[in-house]
């Protein structure tokens, strides 16, 4: 997957802190140990002159066979030695070694040349985030969406009232976040303008993310614009947004509907619906539109797939930013 140059950059920079700050963390902790156990710092030079000395014999080509096995019998006494005094403290042996987060390559981003998984997946982290900078994640959550909004009584005889059906979408959100998982069935949240389809949408988002999940949140017209950009090479760098859409864990698309339309956009909304259910990916969206405005706006094809492997939850009520607004006045 392509990524812009800036990426690469604070990834590495990201991997080059952490790799310093505990290569100073270790050596703090042989600068105390040393202190308590100055044999342990004579210990550690002598390991570093047999390595030295066994290079030395490579080049010179003596009897290498005998001296490398004297120099390496002389090393496993002293690492034996320093494990005891190790030991002696209460401390693993592995204690004045740099921890890194990542053993494969000790935070360099590469083995062998080859990119690390963990810099790949930095890397990934980071182009999400860069998705979601134009939308408040943290701003909405279960605890602060409030039911008081919806009306008791129905709108029309024979019909649920709001407030029940938004009781029952409240808890379905709530355990859908609880239990999400890489299996998890994907959502279409449908219903007018202001009624908490947003809210409950970026509060999924903020447990998905809590549980370490990739979840990049856009609103469609944000999407269009980045897909349209770098379809025309107007991008800053080389990102792959289309890419990222298909690969990330969950994605939510927001305000399905009010982006700008053409043939290429509805194309592409197609594609990313369809390929993420056929890699069985979960995706929620969010729409203002019926199920026959969709089909008129993308394709009855469209919405075959909508229908078919979508969970539909129908938002009833009055506009809530309104009241609120209301209510302010």
């Amino acid at each position: 997957m392509a990524y812009g140059k800036d990426i690469y950059q604070i990834a590495l920079g990201m991997l080059n802190d952490r790799r310093m700050r505990e290569i100073e963390a270790a050596e703090e902790r042989r600068r105390a140990f040393y202190s308590m156990y100055p044999r342990a710092q004579e210990i550690e030079r002598q390991l570093a002159s047999t390595a030295i000395a066994a290079a030395k014999a490579v080049l010179n080509g003596s009897d290498t066979v005998t001296e490398l096995t004297s120099l390496k019998e002389k090393n496993l006494t002293l690492q034996q030695e320093l494990n005891e005094l190790l030991a002696r403290a209460g401390l693993e042996r592995n204690y004045l070694k740099p921890q890194y987060q990542c053993q494969k390559c000790e935070d360099t981003g590469y083995v062998d040349g080859r990119m690390c998984s963990c810099l790949r997946n930095l890397l990934r982290k980071i182009a999400y985030q860069r998705l979601n900078e134009m939308t408040p994640l943290a701003l909405c959550t279960f605890e602060d969406f409030d039911l008081g909004h919806y009306p008791e009584e129905p709108q029309n005889e024979g019909e649920i009232a709001p407030k029940k059906q938004m009781e029952n979408i409240f808890l379905y959100c709530r355990n859908y976040a609880r239990d999400f998982s890489l299996k998890s069935s994907s959502l279409i949240l449908q219903g007018g303008t202001g009624l908490g389809k947003t809210h409950l949408s970026l509060a999924i988002a903020n447990e998905a993310v809590s549980k370490g999940y990739g979840v990049i949140y856009l609103s469609a017209q944000n999407m269009a614009t980045s897909l349209e950009r770098e379809r025309f090479g107007r991008a800053e760098d080389n990102e792959d947004t289309n890419a990222l859409l298909l690969s990330c864990d969950l994605l939510i698309l927001d305000d399905l509907g009010t982006e700008f339309s053409t043939s290429f956009i509805d194309a592409a909304v197609y594609n990313i619906v369809n390929t993420r259910l056929m890699a069985a990916k979960p995706t929620i969206i969010s729409t203002n539109l019926s199920l026959y405005e969709l089909q008129k706006r993308y394709s009855e094809r469209f919405v075959s797939r909508i229908i078919g492997s979508y969970v539909r939850l129908t938002f009833l009520g009055k506009d809530v930013r309104q009241q609120k607004r209301m209510k302010r006045g």
